[in-house]
This record gives C-alpha cells, sequence and structure tokens, in this order.
C-alpha cells in the first residue's frame, strides 16, 4: 500500500487513527491501563500487517519469518549469562539476517558475476525483492547489537521492566510499525520503546497531531507535485539517451537530483507526519543536504539514520579514525562500499558508493591540519563549495539512477557531445499539469514563443529555491498552529495532491 493512494489516504490512515485513540482512550476499562495499552498496540501491528501483506502476502510471510528469528536470537542475548554465549547469539542472529539479505538481494547479481568470470552457467532464480527488506534487516541487526552491548537493557530498567525480557508485542511493533516499515528512517529501539510504553499514558495533542497533518500533507505534496513531475521528464530522459541534446542530458542529471531529493524526503516527511498523528516521532531523515560545504558534510544531512546506522555499527568497531591515517582511509572506503551495495545489487551502486567514500577521502586529505569547518567559511567559498558539493553529487546520481554502467557512461557522452539546442518536448511535456496549463491558457501565455519551456521552468527554480533557500517541511510543520487560514490552506494543499495521485509512480526507494 502506498501512502499516496486513494485507500491510504482516505481509508487505512482514518481507520487506524480514529481507533486507535479510541482503544488507547477506552473509558469501559479506564483503570486497565495494560489492557488498553495493549489493544492499542495490537490494532498499531494489525494495521502494519496489512499494510505490508497489501503488496504481496508473501512479504508478510518473509518479514514475520524475520521478527521470529530475531525475537528469539534478541530473548536469547539479554537472558545469556556468559559472553561468550551473548557473542555466539550475536554472530548467529547477524549471519541469519544478512543471509536473508543476500539471498532475496544479491543472490542473482552474485551468481551472474562469477558466470561472467568463470565462464559457468549456474541459474540465476529471478527472486522476487521483498519490499523494504534492507531497512526492516538493518533495523533488526542494530537491535540485535544493542541488546548485546547491554542498552537495550538499560533502555527496559528505565522504562520500569524487566530488563532480561522485551514482550513480542512490543518487538513486533517496534519492527512493523507502517508508518517507517518500507522506506525508513531507520529507527533505534532506544528511540521508540519509550513512545511505545507510554501508549495509553499520555494526554492528546491538538497541536501534535495538527501539526503531524502539516507534515504529512506538505511532504505528500513533494512526492505528487514535484517529484513525480521531473520523475516524468527523467524517464523521458533514460528512455531516448541517444537522442539526447547535451542541454537534454544536463536537464536530466539536474531533474533527477531533485526528482530522488523530493520523493525520498517526501516520504519521510509523510512517515514523521503519521508518527506524530499516533502522538509519536520519527527521528528526521534529512537536513537541507543539498546545502552542503562537502560529501562529509551531505553525508550528515542525506539519509542521516543510514549514516547513523553505518556510524555506529560499521565505521567505530572498525577502528574508526583511531586507528591511523591509512584505517581511517580504508575504513571510510569500506563504509561507503557497504552503503552502495545496501542501496543496490549492481556496479553501478558499488561505482556510486565508492564515488562517495573517495570524495570523503579526499576531503579529509584536503582538510589534515587545517580548520576548513564550513561554518568558518566566508559566503564566497561556501558557495563555491556548495556549488561544486553539489554538482558532484548529482554526477554520482546518474550512477544511482541509471539501470546499469553503460546507460550511466552513455548519459555522460551526450552531456559532453550532444550539443546545446533547446530542450526537446518530450523533457518539458512531463510538466505540462492540466491545471497549472489552463492558467497558462486563460493568461494567453500559450501564445508566447517557446511557452512549453514555461511550467518547466517555472518548476525548477521554484524547486532550486526550496532546496537552497527555503525552510523544510520540518520548519514549516513546527511554526503550524491551527487556524483558520493555516487550516484552509492545508486543505487547498492536500486536495490538489489527492486529485493529481491517479498519475503518481511508487517511492524510489521501496526497491531498496
Amino acid at each position: 500500500m502506498l501512502f499516496n493512494s486513494y485507500l491510504f489516504i482516505l481509508l487505512f490512515l482514518p481507520l487506524c487513527v480514529c481507533n486507535f485513540y479510541s482503544m488507547e482512550r477506552d473509558w469501559r476499562h479506564a483503570s486497565n491501563l495494560p489492557y488498553r495499552a495493549g489493544r492499542a498496540k495490537q490494532w498499531l501491528v494489525a494495521f502494519s500487517f496489512w499494510f505490508y501483506g497489501f503488496f504481496h502476502l508473501r512479504y508478510l510471510g518473509i518479514m514475520l519469518g524475520s521478527i521470529g528469528f530475531n525475537y528469539l536470537i534478541c530473548t536469547g542475548i539479554l537472558k545469556a549469562r556468559k559472553k561468550a554465549g551473548a557473542n555466539l547469539l550475536l554472530a548467529a542472529g547477524v549471519a541469519g539476517n544478512l543471509g536473508l539479505l543476500f539471498y532475496f538481494k544479491y543472490y542473482d547479481f552474485f551468481v551472474g558475476n562469477l558466470n561472467a568470470l568463470f565462464g559457468t552457467n549456474l541459474a540465476l532464480k529471478h527472486i522476487l525483492l521483498p519490499l523494504g527488506i534492507s531497512f526492516f534487516t538493518f533495523q533488526q541487526i542494530g537491535f540485535l547489537a544493542d541488546a548485546w552491548r547491554g542498552e537495550v537493557k538499560t533502555v527496559l530498567q528505565q522504562n520500569g521492566r524487566p530488563g532480561d525480557r522485551v514482550s513480542l508485542l512490543d518487538y513486533t511493533l517496534f519492527v512493523s510499525f507502517f508508518p517507517q516499515l518500507i522506506a525508513g528512517p531507520i529507527v533505534s529501539f532506544e528511540e521508540m520503546a519509550p513512545q511505545f510504553f507510554r501508549i495509553g499514558k499520555r494526554e492528546f495533542s491538538w497541536e501534535t497531531f495538527s501539526r503531524g497533518v502539516c507534515l504529512f500533507v506538505l511532504g505528500l505534496g513533494k512526492k505528487v507535485l514535484l517529484a513525480d513531475t521531473f520523475g516524468r521528464a527523467v524517464d523521458f530522459g533514460y528512455g531516448n539517451l541517444s537522442s539526447l541534446s547535451g542541454t537534454d542530458a544536463a536537464l536530466v542529471i539536474l531533474f533527477y537530483s531533485l526528482q530522488l531529493y523530493f520523493d525520498f524526503s517526501g516520504y519521510c516527511d509523510m512517515a514523521r507526519g503519521i508518527g506524530r498523528m499516533f502522538g509519536m516521532e520519527i527521528p528526521s531523515n534529512f537536513d537541507c543536504p543539498y546545502r552542503s560545504a562537502g560529501p562529509t558534510e551531505f553525508w550528515r544531512r542525506w539519509h542521516m539514520t543510514l549514516n547513523r546506522f553505518l556510524t555506529k555499527y560499521v565505521y567505530i568497531p572498525l577502528g574508526g579514525s583511531r586507528k591511523g591515517t591509512a584505517r581511517l582511509y580504508g575504513n571510510l572506503l569500506l563504509v561507503f562500499l557497504i552503503s552502495g551495495l545496501w542501496h543496490g545489487a549492481g556496479w553501478n551502486f558499488v561505482i556510486w558508493g565508492l564515488l562517495h567514500g573517495v570524495a570523503c577521502m579526499l576531503e579529509r586529505i584536503w582538510q589534515r591540519g587545517k580548520d576548513r569547518s564550513s561554518e568558518k567559511m566566508g559566503p564566497v567559498k561556501r558557495f563555491l563549495s556548495v556549488a561544486v558539493t553539489f554538482l558532484f553529487v548529482s554526477f554520482a546520481w546518474v550512477f544511482f539512477r541509471a539501470p546499469d554502467t553503460a546507460s550511466a557512461l552513455a548519459l555522460f557522452g551526450r552531456l559532453l557531445h550532444g550539443g546545446f539546442a533547446l530542450p526537446a518536448a518530450g523533457i518539458c511535456e512531463g510538466f505540462q499539469l492540466s491545471e497549472l496549463w489552463y492558467v497558462c491558457k486563460i493568461l494567453h501565455l500559450d501564445r508566447l514563443p517557446g511557452s512549453f519551456l514555461y511550467l518547466c521552468a517555472v518548476f525548477t527554480l521554484f524547486s532550486l529555491f526550496l532546496v537552497f533557500r527555503g525552510k523544510n517541511a520540518q520548519q514549516y510543520a513546527e511554526r503550524f498552529t491551527p487556524k483558520v487560514s493555516n487550516m484552509a490552506a492545508l486543505a487547498v494543499l492536500g486536495c490538489w495532491c489527492v486529485l493529481s495521485l491517479s498519475g503518481v509512480s511508487t517511492f524510489l526507494y521501496f526497491n531498496f
């Protein structure tokens, strides 16, 4: 089920929210808090199963098997009396999770490369990739590591629960909570469990709920009105590589950078907005990343929960920057290689990850022994640094989007040798939204020369303003107050999004 669908917006979400609060505040059982909290959690779990199983019932079976396996492992770790036993269980848990991920996501990639290298003829399985498997697998690996470290025990004890046991209901809700299940953010037990434990004990807040609605609608607008509009131009470009001019190729590269940002950050805004509707805070995943003055800063602002995961569970255990310069650079490259492979099973993703790893390594070398933090840069130097970083990130995204490395190189070839020309009609056609095109006709703008470029230019300039100068959705939501003018504006934007749902695509990160 998609957030940007009639079924979700008009049926699933209202039904889930209303009954959740009805069960949490059930006055017939006002004195029985555990009963009311349990029913409310069960309701969330049931709807999370519906949400995930809606795509394919087989997906649900895989996720339930993963939850059951990890729950048994974490129970054993929490009850283990000897460190050796906990170590063995952790190793088994991590191996099981990585094995599941490898089989569904990387088996064909691995076998295909073996066939190419050694001339073998091993059969490919063409396995159906379960949606969101990378997210809930990494989330559970992090949970097992936290249990092994004693952090889960601390969280349980701080909330008045036995430190040697997590209830199956709480663990299932932690993994399957539908706002962040499919495409993140990757949450930790420490930040979500205390909120689940408070279900039934909280006071309902209209301010929090209304800001959740605001964040959801703004995220929906980013996804439906901006990301999908740019996506039509990008799809045309990659579908017609051989006929693109240099101008078209440059626009395709720029438009995909904007599409991916609005798509993924819009989804995360919706996820956080839904969380707030239930009175829960899901961690932020984006902080104006294209305003970064270097690749290291970019990764502190882009997909922040993945960066947090890789730093805590890979980079620091490998020694981080504590084992000397050579080890530091090796750790950086390894972390970004893992990041690339996590995003997709293909050499283009490997190249994309290594490009960022090399860029961060070169930045460390350049800054070594100098104080070049972006906060102390002058305005001109920062402007140039942001521009160079954005260009690098946009060029690297080509390998992320292209179906293979040959297509990525073909696009770069058109950029260099395609020549200058007005954008192709197919590039601009996706921006001709009917509701806006009627406005152009009413104002007779369609009679002016080059009128097919106007909406494309407006969308691009507006989006660049949002990316580099405007407030992000989180900042707007924090200042939102439920007064008539604000609610009316939000209702208009929401209705525009709902009326535009028929032509939307799935979220780009659904396949990761």
